[in-house]
């Protein structure tokens, strides 16, 4: 039988397959040449064979026929067919399986081998996916190998024995007269594994803490220039536990906290996440009063970074303690209100309350409910069934909302959606949170029937109102004959859909008439489920249309005529588009024809400079996505990974940084996120931030994060530009860039021509 290809060869030739049908062909080729040699008892090439068997199984195809092979490769002499072996039964066993059991003798004899790494290979293995009946077999073996000298199997057994006393609670005696010399331990790949709830070892946590922070530079537990931040987390994470509601355990690590926090690095993720936790074990234990507001500042630090996962943490830590520290919240309220005109919907999706957000949607609904989104109805269904205590509130809301005007159609879709679900609680009068209304079943009914006949209904609508109705015939009691009469009479409407619903339905109450309140009952909690689309795309109520990059060219504002067409010459004719700015500046009107002054000479690629970013040009308003407040879908969904940042400017203290997007709904649009920082002693003010691109793209600036850049680079601008290239053509571009520096006034002017290829191709 000739020799089977190597792993090597086999992903390479997986790799090739143009489709799912041709890969899976292969793959069955080469699972039928597997067994064959499986049956063959072929020794040779066992471990070869084993290890294509492992990767296929990550591609998801079954590869338990190679279970007893691992056995086999578990039981063999040579360390290279153990590693593979026990791989293999790590991915392909558990402790449902009862060959597993087979494993456990030869498990034992490999604790006790005289090569390290075999007895390694053993306690992963172990530790991995060992029954309980394994680790009651085995405890003593691995309780041997964690009192040994030997640092890297102490790691190991100390890991393998958090899974035996998970699997087997009864045992953790066993192992407590080892464990407690652990933290004694110099080598921090041990001290990892150690986490044993007993308050008398928070000195020697604090003591292990501080030694961390103090010390110098160690290359083997450095990161980003923070000693083993890993271990740094762990200790925290352990120390929020000991000290909960414990106030001896909690005063003797209040000062190592204050430590931590203030002498953490905050310029690196690293030192962030340190902070966090920090944060976190300040507001479980019992701290003083002082390091509860240090922690409150970390956050406040937190939202102002440029990082949108960082400010997305803190406003989630914020949210928790804004009732119990109300005061030090306070003192960040301009930064939070702040983060409202972030573009990241995440981040802005924050509400006071769920009455707050369920209320500020209706108002939105019947107001302008016909512009709004398609997932905005699903979105408002999904809050309303979430918050279980508003029911009673939201359904007697919307019954008033509707009553005698169904023009906005959204709101009338939500409300029978509502009154179907909870309309006995409308009849019971239970709100709790306004005036009960008195309202009959029959009043109900009558509602939901104007719907359905109603001229301004969809389809769409009356399906929602034919299956509230539906719904009520398991709420209502009194009016359940009048409900199949409605259902009936739908049988025979031409509108297809609404004919089948009613089919449907009457077949419930005729041959399934026992199934009935079982099928209509009251919907669970949902989940959240998102749906990720092109940004670019608006979609309103039964229509989706592009919404362009570019708008009409802004209207006249306060600079005088003659002035706007003196831009336009100096631009070379009245075919430019100018560049769209979306926030008003405090530069004086004269900035813009200043700018293009200085650009008026230059040619980029050929082409006259488009019109920049006039600083006196009013705020053209852009049609946001309105209830982006109920979708935690990202601004740009799709974003093409991998394009690196440049630098763009860079002078006198000022560093200007390019990171860019590339949309694959329309790759045309190149989105440039610049990011302004400041490394003098001093603040840069009235900081405005211009461009210029030559006619061929189209340009637009939105409005910057603040005007004002911080020193010591505590903090950056931001400010996002979106770049049209339907020609793929090279991108350049000519910045100016304006600010306020020790009293003086600045202007510089540069070019910017070392674009990535990817940010335009």
């Amino acid at each position: 039988m000739p020799a089977p290809i190597r792993l090597r060869e086999l992903i390479r030739t997986i790799r090739t397959a143009r489709t799912q049908a041709e890969e899976r062909e292969m793959i069955q080729k080469e699972c039928a040449a597997i067994r064959s040699s499986f049956r063959e008892e072929d020794n040779t090439y066992r471990c070869r064979n084993v290890a294509k068997l492992l990767y296929m199984h990550m591609l998801g195809y079954p590869a338990h026929f190679g279970q007893l092979e691992c056995l086999k490769l578990i039981a063999s002499q040579k360390f290279t067919d153990k590693r593979i072996g026990y791989l293999g039964a790590m991915l392909l066993l558990d402790e449902r399986q009862d060959v597993h059991l087979l494993m456990t003798n030869c498990i034992k004899n490999d604790l006790n081998h005289s090569t390290q790494f075999v007895q390694g290979l053993a306690l992963c293995t172990l530790g991995c996916m060992g029954s309980s009946e394994m680790c009651r077999d085995l405890a003593g073996e691995v309780e041997k190998l964690l009192k040994t000298s030997n640092s890297y199997l102490r790691k190991k057994a100390a890991l393998c024995a958090v899974h035996v006393i998970r699997k087997v609670p009864e045992l953790m005696e066993m192992f407590l007269p080892a464990t407690k010399n652990l933290l004694n331990e110099k080598n921090h790949g041990v001290l990892h594994t150690k986490n044993e709830k007993r308050t008398r070892l928070v000195p020697q946590l604090v003591r292990i803490l501080k030694n961390l922070i103090m010390s110098g530079y160690s290359p083997e537990h450095d990161v980003s220039g923070i000693s083993d931040p890993f271990l740094q987390v762990r200790i925290l994470r352990l120390l929020r536990i000991l000290g909960r509601n414990d106030d001896d355990s909690s005063e003797a690590m209040n000062d190592i906290l204050a430590q931590v926090a203030t002498n953490t690095e905050t310029s690196k993720n690293v030192g962030n996440a340190i902070l966090y936790e920090t944060v976190l074990t300040i507001m479980d234990i019992k701290s003083e009063s002082g390091l509860r507001v240090l922690a409150i500042n970390i956050l406040g630090r937190f939202l102002l970074n440029n990082d949108k996962n960082i400010r997305y943490v803190a406003l989630t830590s914020l949210l928790k303690t804004v009732q119990t520290d109300h005061n030090a919240v306070q003192r960040h309220r301009s930064t939070i209100v702040d983060c409202l005109k972030d573009l990241d919907v995440s981040i802005k999706r924050y509400a006071p309350s769920k009455r707050w957000h369920i209320d500020t949607i209706m108002r939105v609904l019947t107001t302008a409910g016909s512009y709004v989104r398609d997932d905005a109805v699903p979105n408002l269904i999904q809050l309303i069934t979430n918050s279980v205590e508003m029911h009673a509130y939201t359904v007697q809301r919307l019954y008033k909302a509707i009553l005698g005007d169904y023009s906005q159609q959204p709101l009338v879709q939500v409300a029978a959606w509502c009154i179907g679900e909870y309309g006995d609680l409308l009849v019971s009068g239970q709100c709790e949170e306004e005036e009960p209304i008195q309202v009959t079943e029959d009043e109900v009914l009558d509602i939901l029937e104007s719907v359905l006949i109603s001229n301004m209904s969809t389809s769409v609508t009356r399906g929602y109102a034919l299956t509230a109705i539906m719904k009520l015939s398991t709420r209502f009691t009194c009016t359940v004959n009048r409900i199949k009469k409605v259902v009936s009479i739908y049988g025979s409407s031409i509108d297809v859909e609404l004919q089948q619903r009613a089919v449907e339905y009457n077949a419930l109450f005729k041959k399934y008439d026992h199934m009935r309140s079982a099928l209509l009952e009251r919907m669970p909690v949902m989940e959240k489920v998102t749906t990720n689309g092109p940004s670019e795309i608006v979609q309103t109520n039964g229509e989706t249309e592009p919404a362009p990059l570019e708008t009409k060219p802004p209207p006249s504002g306060p600079q005088p005529t003659s002035q706007a067409n003196d831009l336009l010459d100096l631009l070379g004719g009245n075919d430019i588009t100018p560049v769209i700015p979306t926030a008003p500046t405090s530069k004086p009107a004269s900035a813009g024809g200043e700018l293009l002054d200085l650009l008026g000479d230059i040619t980029l690629t050929g082409a006259p400079a488009a019109a920049p970013t006039p600083a006196s040009v009013p705020q053209i308003s852009q049609p946001p996505f309105l209830l982006d407040g109920l979708s935690s879908q990202p601004l740009f969904n799709d974003i093409t990974p991998g394009i690196p940042s440049i630098t763009a400017y860079s002078k006198n203290g000022l560093k200007i940084e390019f990171t860019f997007e590339r949309s694959n709904t329309n790759p045309s649009v190149t989105v440039i996120t610049i990011q302004a920082s400041n490394s003098t002693e001093l603040d840069m003010t009235d900081f405005v931030f211009q461009a210029a691109v030559p006619k061929t793209f189209q340009l637009q600036l939105l409005s910057p994060s603040s005007s004002v850049v911080p020193a010591f680079n505590t903090g950056t601008i931001t400010q996002v530009i979106k770049v049209l290239n339907p020609q793929k053509q090279q991108l350049r571009m000519r910045i100016k860039l304006t600010y306020n520096h020790k009293g003086s006034a600045m202007q510089d002017l540069a070019e910017v021509n070392n674009f990535p290829p990817q940010s335009w191709q």
